[in-house]
């Protein structure tokens, strides 16, 4: 059930289950007459393979307010990009699909790279930049959501809760991040969340002492939910990691960008779940290993910025309190898992936790041993500084893509998608 608490200095909007979808998005639809409504998906071509993604594109169907959806397409070869384009043409909204791999795209890539622009790093964070890109560059939309692809507990009402706080003209909200419990089939999940960043948190509060930004990010229900929305001014000056600090990164340049008042978190699921990384215990380079990694370096690169000076001695503190505090967290969570009649394994649990605890020394080595690494990808406001008709190139490229392969689909491919999903 939904409470009415706020905590922290983020304004905190709760779902007290008083409310019909049909009666939100009566007024979203109200809204979008001001405030043109888009929503970027960053996907992976496998995801189109899988069940969630079917089912997501099914409930946006549904969706009227929206006028806009941007999807990034990452690991798509041309046929695959032309399946995509029959994958998602049931949506009746204005779609374009980024063909990343595509020459067109790739092309402009290599462009920002002579100049030192393009993104370092393959993943998420750089699909998320560039639908940001063609989101600022098609001036569509003013308000702007966005999520994952391989929700598995997907309703439209998710996506209806998550853009309403940028969306009504009567909020002031510049940016909105969701939360929601990670539960499903009976255990816990969220182990990132819940056995690393708050205990890491709180162990950086016990050893660098009061600070304004530790508040605010302790002030996030759900720090890494990949769902959240914004007003389309944001997406300008902003600047995104491009690796699994993605969320973190995003938090934080909401703290550097606007004032505590102008953000907000919404509940927007009564539970959530979605693909599952593995541990990675013995390969820091994949799973949740390197996600914990990027993580911490991302913490410490922020606190860096607030004038904290880290040394190996520093890490070795912060390890041990969080190591203690993580391992109270466990029990915590344990708790409310039984009470709940849910599960917890708890020799997994600590192990999770043993393996956060040695990364944080290891984001720390790698913080000091590279003082020059430039990990966020820049501003668009840079980028246009830099090639004045940057946006005009990209639109370019994203429609000759959707003109070319649109007229490369064949009756058979499509009658075979509907036989497919039906």
């Amino acid at each position: 059930m939904g409470d009415f608490h706020q905590n922290g200095i983020i304004t905190t909007l709760h779902n007290m289950r008083e409310r019909t979808l049909s009666e939100m998005e009566k007024e979203l639809n109200l809204f979008s007459s001001q405030r043109p409504m888009g929503l970027i998906l960053p996907s992976l071509y496998s995801e189109l393979e899988g069940d969630a993604l079917t089912k997501i594109v099914n409930e946006l169907t549904k969706v009227s307010y929206l006028d806009q959806i941007v999807i990034g397409l990452d690991r798509a070869n041309e046929e695959e990009y032309k399946s995509a384009l029959n994958f998602f043409s049931t949506l009746p909204q204005n779609v374009r699909v980024l063909w990343n791999d595509g020459p067109r795209l790739r092309a402009i890539d290599k462009k920002l790279s002579e100049l030192d622009l393009a993104p370092k790093e393959l993943g998420k964070g750089r699909n998320v930049w560039y639908c940001m890109g063609y989101t600022l560059a098609s001036n569509k939309v003013s308000s702007v959501a966005l999520h994952d692809c391989d929700i598995t507990t997907y309703t439209r009402e998710l996506l209806a809760r998550l853009i309403y706080p940028v969306a009504n003209p009567r909020f002031n909200y510049e940016f909105c991040k969701g939360f929601y419990a990670r539960f499903a089939d009976g255990k816990f999940n969220g182990r990132v969340s819940r056995l690393l960043i708050s205990p890491l948190i709180q162990a950086l509060k016990t050893n660098l002492g009061h600070m304004k930004y530790l508040d605010y990010m302790d002030s996030f229900r759900y720090p890494l939910a990949g769902e959240f929305s914004f007003r389309r001014d944001v997406l300008n000056d902003i600047r995104i990691p491009s690796d699994w600090g993605l969320e973190i990164g995003v938090l934080s340049e909401m703290y550097r960008n606007y004032a505590g008042n102008r953000l907000c978190q919404v509940d927007i699921a009564d539970r959530y779940d979605h693909k599952h990384q593995d541990m990675s215990l013995e390969d820091k380079s994949r799973g949740l290993s390197k996600m914990s990694i990027d993580i911490a370096k991302g913490l410490f690169r922020k606190l860096a910025t607030q004038g904290i000076t880290f040394n190996q001695e520093t890490f070795r503190s912060i390890k041990a309190a969080y190591y203690r505090k993580a391992l109270d967290s466990v029990e915590i969570h344990q708790n409310n898992a039984i009470m709940n009649g849910l599960k917890v394994d708890v020799h997994q649990e600590e192990e999770a936790v043993e393996m956060f605890a040695q990364n944080i020394i290891t984001a720390g080595d790698k913080f000091i041993e590279n003082p020059m690494e430039r990990p966020f990808m820049p501003t668009w406001n840079r980028v246009v500084s830099a090639i004045p008709n940057i946006f005009e190139q990209l639109v370019e490229a994203v429609e000759l893509d959707h003109q070319e392969y649109s007229k490369k689909t064949s009756p058979a491919r499509l009658l075979k998608k509907a036989t497919h999903h039906g």
